[in-house]
């Protein structure tokens, strides 16, 4: 799944109101951070994450590394911070983030 950017800037805007919850530190990713984000990323779609100035990694590297682990797209990295999604499977989910559709425009008839 690639995001358009259309759909990246919906994300960006709906993660301005997000709470970090990811922290990567100078342990780097291992199991338990990558079964932290996918949980995260199972009940709420999108989540923050942080990476602390003792760790090995940038956060566009970390973002990078941890986005196919949790088979999840980067939304953005901006500072210390970076933002993933990835769609729930749980169908009973009642709010579930509803991409814009990618509306390309088609050449006028004539």
């Amino acid at each position: 799944m690639e995001l358009t950017s259309k759909q990246r800037a919906q994300l960006r805007g709906l993660a301005n109101n997000i709470d970090t919850i990811l922290i990567v530190g100078k342990d780097g990713i291992g199991d338990n951070l990558v079964k932290q984000a996918n949980d995260a990323l199972e009940a709420r779609e999108l989540i923050k994450g942080r990476v602390l100035e003792n760790s090995l990694l940038s956060p566009r590297e970390a973002a990078q590394q941890l986005a196919p682990l949790t088979r999840s797209e980067v939304v953005q990295v901006i500072g210390t911070k970076f933002v993933l999604y990835r769609p729930t499977h749980n169908k009973d989910k009642k709010d579930k983030i509803v991409l814009v559709a990618d509306k390309k425009k088609k050449p006028a008839d004539r």
